[in-house]
């Protein structure tokens, strides 16, 4: 599926991604550069917002030496939902106005040592483009039903075993997360013969526990598809929520925090595991899947 010709000269596009401490996420964004440019006839590059390289600001450096008089930049975020990271932290480093006030800080004057104050300036002469997050697509479905039907072929049970799904998000403070994952949510239970609801980690209801016992109490549920509805894997997905359904031990759980995870939020889990004698399967996350790397070309081209 290749871009409008118009947009291939002096044209290159900034994936933007979090970063992690944890090699996972950096694997999979190099994937889906990679079937990004392959796909779309585009020069891209990733750029990180904090912790991993190239930053922001090193992407947008690395984009002027592989393009020849680089006139127009699209920062694409490779993210479900908006929220903070979209709307207030990633205009900002790249040389924009934020979207709207910043609830952390909402007199913009950041602590010297957070990362919005020692992000290095974005240096170009010509447009920066910024769109939206991904939001909640219809062809998200597609690959939820694909992680729906992988883990369905692993499960040590017959077709005649009572299922449902669980979608799970992580969850946030501000709205956005929640709307994202409702609306994404209503779309799939019209779309699904199976009994279904969804849970967020933390910072919003209903949680995962919660979710996951009203589905089972109210269909006598045997076995539980837990469908994480994430990018890429990371502590959330290897560790907290696997952890929460009752698939690591608790020592392994600790074992995993113990070694320099920060998820730099100021806030705890609550990561009590279910109480779920059935089988439970849990699928990969989104990860560099082509339907995914069509959904950010169609954004390219939208945004054209």
């Amino acid at each position: 599926m290749d871009t409008s010709s118009k947009l291939l000269n002096n044209t290159a596009v900034i994936l933007v991604s979090h970063g992690s401490t944890l090699p996972f996420a950096e694997e999979v964004f190099t994937e889906i550069k990679e079937k990004f440019v392959e796909a779309s006839g585009l020069e891209a590059e990733i750029g990180y917002m904090k912790v991993s390289e190239p930053t922001i600001s090193g992407a947008v450096e690395i984009l002027k030496d592989k393009v020849d008089d680089l006139d127009k930049i699209i920062a694409l975020p490779v993210f479900l939902a908006p929220g903070i990271h979209t709307n207030i932290d990633i205009p900002q480093l790249l040389g924009l106005e934020p979207l709207e006030v910043d609830p952390r800080c909402p007199d913009g004057n950041y602590p010297p040592e957070h990362y919005l104050s020692i992000a290095d300036d974005v240096v170009f002469d010509g447009e920066i483009k910024l769109l939206p997050s991904i939001g909640p697509r219809d062809e998200l479905l597609k690959i939820i039903d694909k992680r729906i039907e992988e883990a369905l072929a692993e499960s040590k049970l017959d077709d005649s075993a009572k299922t449902g799904i669980l979608l799970v998000t992580h969850g946030s403070r501000l709205n956005y997360n929640k709307e994202f994952a409702t609306a994404l949510y209503n779309k799939f239970e019209k779309t699904c013969d199976l009994s279904s609801s969804f849970g967020f980690m933390e910072l919003c209801g209903p949680s995962i526990p919660e979710s996951i016992n009203k589905l089972v109490e109210e269909n006598n549920l045997e076995r539980l598809v837990v469908v994480p509805v994430f990018i890429a894997p990371g502590m959330h997905t290897t560790h907290d929520i696997p952890h929460i359904l009752g698939l690591l031990e608790a020592h392994e759980h600790e074992h995993s925090h113990s070694h320099g995870h920060d998820h730099g939020h100021d806030h705890s889990h609550d990561l009590t595991p279910v109480d779920f004698d059935g089988e439970i399967l849990y699928p990969e996350p989104i990860k560099a899947d082509d339907i995914l790397i069509d959904i950010l070309i169609d954004m390219v081209n939208e945004a054209s």
